[in-house]
């Protein structure tokens, strides 16, 4: 549920992959010779100007998952990637013989149609894919191609990468631009544009969603890989739409000037305008930690909430929740001896009420997730007991909800004498 994939996230989507529809066709030739027009139309869109020429080429699916495999190698090391996907399976994000790893690799390599490495300044079409795809996705990385000469895309997407929840609000400006840009691009073909046109818009954006579900290897992932695939492209684009209906063609640069700060903002883009900052609640720990190491740590944003509670409550209460959250982190420990592990997460909300809420909500996760629930104790905004990996401690102070679980003993728990930071 923490924001665990956004480094191998960020690893695999730093090379801008677009992520598309699957047609019929066969790859054309003379497909490189409309960049220059392309890119001219792009500028005229967005009012970025290409500062001198592309590099691109052609590669195969095969090459396209060895290059995958060697950025994780480059930019990711083994004991980081276990500690993500153990906090996936603390969270009940993934089921106990998960792959992350694997499945990312496979999943990215299975959707890829094209992609821009702004590492080498080079861009890539996929030899295998058809045309139609090979097309639209030569837009989408042009679109990148064009925004990396004007505000550098690694140094941007690196600035934030200590914060989860803001690397991806990042993620969502990069890749939510290139498919607005995209979008407009194509609707221009037919006369229209999205900026006189919401529908347009609601249907470009919803074509994003749908399309992923064309394939077995996105379809049989788990939703919580699912939903943060397809976040930065479709309400990226959503994000970018709302400022480009106040900004005009400012919004281009503006997103990368001053981007995000949380998945939050990108959700709500008036919570950017006004700027409004996660709040940072105190985490609960133990009464005594000698023993055990700090596998993960980060933050826990909005996006987050919402897959988790869609996965456990049902999308109509995520959709009704979700927006009240404040801010959220968590701390997974391992016991150095016997791989004990135990997660001390926080989340802060709009209001006590709020608060309350999400507390009866985890309630259903606790038990969801786990094949074992043993409550000992129930009040209306405390919980504690004994489930799978150990003992559970689950409460509502004011705003804020904090949850110890996978402790030796109910002893072991020690909570902030104040909450709120």
């Amino acid at each position: 549920m923490p924001s665990l994939t956004r480094r191998l996230l960020l690893c695999l989507l730093a090379c801008a992959l677009w992520v598309g529809p699957a047609a019929a066709g066969q790859p054309s030739q003379d497909l490189f010779a409309e960049i220059d027009g392309i890119l001219a139309e792009l500028s005229r869109i967005s009012g970025l100007r290409p500062l001198h020429k592309i590099q691109h080429d052609r590669i195969g699916k095969p090459q396209v998952q060895q290059f995958l495999e060697q950025r994780i190698k480059e930019e990711i090391k083994p004991e980081e990637i276990r500690a993500e996907e153990l906090t996936l399976k603390k969270f009940g994000l993934a089921p106990p013989d998960f792959d992350l790893k694997k499945t990312m690799v496979e999943l990215l390599t299975e959707q890829a149609a094209a992609f821009y490495d702004f590492r080498k300044k080079r861009l890539f079409v996929i030899d295998s894919v058809p045309e139609l795809v090979q097309r639209t996705a030569l837009v989408h990385e042009l679109a990148h191609a064009l925004a990396d000469q004007h505000f550098n895309l690694r140094r941007f997407i690196e600035r934030a990468r200590q914060n989860d929840d803001r690397s991806m609000a990042r993620l969502a400006v990069m890749e939510g631009q290139a498919t607005w840009l995209t979008s407009e691009y194509l609707a221009a073909r037919s006369g229209q544009s999205l900026q006189d046109s919401p529908a347009l818009v609601k249907l470009m954006s919803g074509a994003v969603e749908a399309s992923a579900g064309q394939y077995p290897v996105f379809d049989r992932s788990p939703l919580y890989l699912r939903q943060t695939l397809l976040f930065p492209y479709a309400q990226g684009m959503l994000f970018q739409h709302s400022l480009v209906e106040k900004l005009g063609k400012a919004a281009f640069a503006e997103v990368f000037r001053h981007p995000p700060e949380s998945t939050q903002q990108v959700l709500h883009p008036d919570q950017y305008q006004t700027g409004a900052q996660p709040a940072s609640p105190s985490l609960p720990g133990l009464a005594s930690e000698r023993g055990y190491r700090t596998l993960a740590e980060g933050s826990i944003g909005e996006l987050d909430h919402a897959i988790l509670l869609r996965q456990y409550a049902g999308e109509k209460e995520s959709q009704a929740l979700s927006p009240a959250w404040r801010g959220g982190g968590y701390k997974l420990l391992e016991h150095k001896n016997d791989g004990r592990l135990v997660l001390a997460y926080a989340s802060q909300w709009e209001n006590q009420a709020a608060a309350l809420g999400f507390f009866r909500l985890y309630r259903q996760v606790l038990k969801g997730k786990w094949k074992r629930f043993e409550v000992s104790s129930e009040t209306a905004n405390a919980l504690a007991g004994r489930g799978d990996d150990g003992y559970f401690l689950l409460r509502s102070l004011g705003p804020v909800v904090l949850s110890l679980e996978g402790m030796q003993s109910p002893e072991e728990a020690k909570l902030p004498s104040v909450a709120i930071n």
